[in-house]
């Protein structure tokens, strides 16, 4: 009992602290220095009604809007659940196969020309919400054409949208799907 009664109270009170006390503290001040990264980075319409996230990936298949990267989720497109890519190889039949399909895909919506491997690979998480500029410039016409809008004008959009790298060095530009979409509906509502 000499041994067991300060290992119970260490147990309590390392729980208190790290499962507790620490949580709550971090969490505070994450919502009191970073109000809407701790929130979830949370994407509102014009109403501000709460549409998606800044950081996951949605599917979008109609032809008005601008497509993401392929989701290489498992039961559905885009679910954060199964989180994950599709560990194929390159050198994979069913890697090649699904990436003729989603070429043929995208020729037969239109887009011609070469291609951006990010609108045909899936990327490492499956849920990626970016796109690269090239990849949302290759479907300008498409949208455009089906909004009835120019391809100026859908351009302009895109590029009202595009994230360069952070800290001036790290990563590559980026075009933030669901905010484009949302700025495309908004335009022609």
């Amino acid at each position: 009992m000499k041994e067991i009664r300060p290992a119970l109270f260490m147990l309590l009170l390392f729980t208190f602290i790290c499962g507790g006390l620490y949580p709550t503290v971090v969490t505070g001040l994450a919502r009191l220095l970073f109000p809407a990264r701790a929130d979830g980075s949370l994407i509102a319409d014009s109403s501000g009604r709460v549409v998606g996230s800044n950081l996951i990936g949605q599917p979008f298949s109609d032809p008005r809007y601008l497509w993401p990267r392929p989701s290489a989720t498992a039961d559905f497109a885009y679910n954060p659940m199964a989180s994950g890519g599709a560990n194929l190889s390159p050198a994979s039949q069913v890697y090649q196969k699904t990436v003729d399909e989603r070429l043929a895909r995208l020729h037969a919506a239109g887009v011609n020309g070469p291609v951006a491997a990010d609108l045909v690979q899936a990327s490492g998480s499956g849920l990626d919400p970016h796109l690269s500029p090239p990849a949302a410039a290759v479907q300008v016409r498409r949208i455009a054409r089906a909004r009835g809008l120019s391809e100026d004008m859908v351009a302009e959009i895109i590029a009202a949208h595009q994230e360069d790298r952070q800290f001036g060095f790290l990563g590559a530009p980026r075009v933030n799907v669901l905010a484009v979409n949302l700025a495309l509906d908004h335009l022609t509502r």
